[in-house]
């Protein structure tokens, strides 16, 4: 059985990308994000950020790159990975999110724009390609010249809700 390392992340950019590429020529598209929690102090709720560091590997960082600037809202979907090393005698480590799937939600300091996705090679869903779209739903033709068919909807449930809230 394998072990499971999913990260899903909804927040803003806490500065601008940065696009590097390693000795081999491989591309790294790096950022930051911060992403906010309420929780409560006391009788009140206060915000509380917490601020994760993001690579997005090969082709896909390449595309978004230009896009991700401080204060954008996105959603990331990665797994997580620790970095090891040793400094002044000491050992470090840091957990980075290894992006897969970045989304451009929003314009920098909200609303609502984007809708952007991209992913990284090698992350591909069901052998489809990084770039295809989800499969149309299929469309009936109805009886001849009407056009097409409205889609069935699941039969509503037939039943008395007991609960009584």
């Amino acid at each position: 059985m394998r072990d499971i390392n999913i990260v899903v992340l909804v927040g803003r950019l806490t500065r601008d990308a940065e696009l590097k590429y390693t000795n081999s020529g491989q591309s790294i598209c790096r950022f930051s994000v911060a992403v906010n929690r309420n929780r409560k102090q006391g009788d009140q709720w206060v915000d509380e950020a917490s601020f994760f560091d993001v690579d997005y590997w090969g082709k896909g960082g390449e595309a978004v790159n230009q896009y991700l600037t401080k204060g954008k809202q996105v959603a990331i979907e990665g797994e997580l990975r620790q970095d090891r090393w040793e400094q002044d005698g000491q050992s470090r480590s840091k957990v980075i999110v290894n992006a897969t799937n970045v989304q451009l939600l929003g314009s920098a300091g909200g609303g609502s724009g984007g809708g952007s996705q991209e992913r990284s090679p090698g992350h591909e869903a069901a052998g489809r390609p990084a770039d295809a779209a989800s499969p149309a739903p299929r469309q009936t033709r109805g009886p001849a010249g009407q056009g097409p068919a409205r889609p069935q909807s699941a039969p509503a449930d037939d039943f008395t809700d007991d609960i009584p809230f």
